[in-house]
């Protein structure tokens, strides 16, 4: 540190660090994210090519559901990344189901977790509210089975079948009262 420059402690009550830190380090954590680093970054090209055919997998059977959209591009994204949208099913609904069958997903932005309003990201890019109002987020891993994409598969087009059955957006759509445009506007 440049001498003449003034640091507020992180944690006072001890003399570790020159009295900038009190406590012991956490030897342990320290270590274990080592250890954590290291298995995240090995093989990467090894999981980059496992996991993306899955995902293109699960965006190419999910994109046979009438009134959905693939939010982002199609090629470059993350490789366990798969956002969606279905018109005419809530959010909320829709990881109630998928809770129900053992898929843990998101609807909305990670920065937003807990949330029940649309993706403030959506919303940025332009989509309108109940196409934003009915996203999903699933992210897979090198961990994800083919049994477990065929599991997510089918569980979202159930769910989304029967969280629309409820819909009075859906039913408008259905009975044309109701236009909803999947672009961006």
């Amino acid at each position: 540190m440049k001498k003449g420059i003034v640091i507020p402690n992180l944690i006072d009550g001890g003399e570790q660090e020159r009295g900038r830190r009190a406590g012991t380090e956490n030897v342990a954590s320290i270590v274990g994210l080592g250890r954590a680093i290291e298995l995240a970054c090995a093989d990467i090209p090894g999981k980059i090519a496992k996991v993306t055919p899955m995902r293109d997998r699960i965006i190419d059977a999910l994109s046979d559901i009438p009134m959905c959209r693939l939010n982002g591009d199609r090629n470059r994204r993350l490789m366990g990344n798969v956002n969606m949208s279905f018109v005419g099913a809530e959010g909320e609904a829709i990881l109630l189901g998928l809770d129900l069958r053992g898929i843990c997903a998101s609807s909305g932005s990670a920065c937003t977790t807990g949330s029940l309003d649309p993706s403030h990201v959506l919303l940025a890019l332009g989509l309108c509210h109940e196409v934003a109002h009915g996203s999903l987020r699933l992210t897979i891993s090198d961990w994800t089975t083919e049994e477990d994409v065929d599991h997510i598969i089918a569980s979202v087009k159930e769910v989304i079948t029967k969280t629309r059955e409820m819909s009075p957006l859906w039913e408008d759509i259905q009975n044309g009262k109701k236009k909803i445009s999947l672009g961006v506007e």
